[in-house]
């Protein structure tokens, strides 16, 4: 005798009530007098066997889609966000429909009550400085992850972790906390002497509240290109040094391999005054902003090494990282 669970005519029926009629389950099951497990297993043989199919439309049409999906599950991705750029577009409209695109996101990602860390840079400070406006009454509090004083500025522009913590309290709402000490010293010793003092240590009772952190991805850069040298963060001499060593990048100063490891850079890591990579790696939700093929080793390496699980990018980065 054949079973009910195998009466097809019957398993179109049941699953033409629930998805075009939007019965319930158990209101199928009291109109047809057929118990609720069954119907839950007719539901699935109706899925399996192709009488039900399942679309999801994209409610914004949003071309990378696949992509992002398919990048979340080759690296472990907890979230990622593609932003097109077209062949026509500079580098720099390219980047700002980067900066425009994470503005947005961030402003529907932060919740009322979250403390937000936020690292140094050009990247982080164009998100903040992006034309589009958010609502202000939000109760954020932004940190900075290393230190923020510097006597450098590039081109009249300060983007030291202090001034970006300002600017995202700006932009999205919220409130702020400084950071008192250079982002990087001369000495391990007097860097950890330097942060016993209560007037700076406070800080670190604000890590320890930090349900995200925002970080722009620095790749390998030298010369009269680089954001660090020009800030004072370290000279062109180590960063060729850090190139013969296999540097890919670095997040809130910690400079890494292409695989993630900072080992060989330990000399210039343990000297700044910032959040500690390994703390970093324990934060929840983890942002990571970078776009542009020249930074594809960098987010690998980022990746690789567990300092970001969200990953805000471009086409052209995302198809290399493929």
């Amino acid at each position: 005798m054949k079973k009910i669970v195998d009466d097809w005519r019957l398993i179109y029926k049941v699953c033409s009530l629930y998805y075009e009629d939007d019965m319930r389950q158990q209101e199928i099951s009291d109109y047809l007098g057929i118990s609720r497990a069954t119907i839950s297993r007719m539901l699935q043989k109706g899925k399996e066997s192709g009488i039900v199919r399942v679309e999801v439309v994209n409610p914004i049409q949003f071309t990378y889609g696949k992509l992002e999906k398919t990048l979340e599950r080759k690296y472990g991705l907890k979230d990622v966000i593609v932003v097109e750029n077209s062949s026509l577009d500079t580098r720099q409209e390219s980047l700002n429909k980067m900066y425009e695109k994470a503005a947005l996101y961030l402003s529907q990602f932060f919740r009322d009550g979250d403390y937000i860390g936020v690292s140094m840079g050009f990247t982080l400070h164009n998100v903040a400085r992006t034309r589009r406006s958010f609502a202000k009454d939000n109760q954020y509090m932004f940190v900075p992850i290393v230190g923020g004083i510097s006597p450098n500025s590039i081109n009249g522009v300060d983007v030291q972790s202090n001034q970006i913590a300002r600017e995202f309290a700006d932009k999205f709402g919220g409130s702020y906390t400084q950071f008192l000490a250079p982002a990087q010293f001369s000495d391990k010793k007097i860097k950890d002497y330097f942060l016993e003092e209560k007037s700076v240590n406070f800080i670190f009772d604000d890590f320890e509240k930090l349900d995200t952190v925002v970080m722009g991805i620095g790749a390998n850069d030298t010369g009269t290109d680089s954001t660090l040298i020009h800030a004072g963060y370290i000279t062109d001499e180590e960063l060729q040094s850090f190139a013969g060593n296999g540097v890919v990048g670095n997040v809130a100063l910690q400079f890494f391999d292409s695989e993630g490891k900072r080992e060989k850079f330990q000399g210039f890591n343990e000297r700044v005054a910032g959040m500690p990579a390994d703390q970093i790696k324990k934060i929840r939700n983890r942002i990571g902003i970078a776009g542009g093929t020249e930074r594809v080793k960098a987010v690998k390496g980022a990746i690789a090494g567990g300092y970001i699980n969200i990953l805000i990018t471009n086409n052209e980065c995302a198809e290399k990282l493929l």
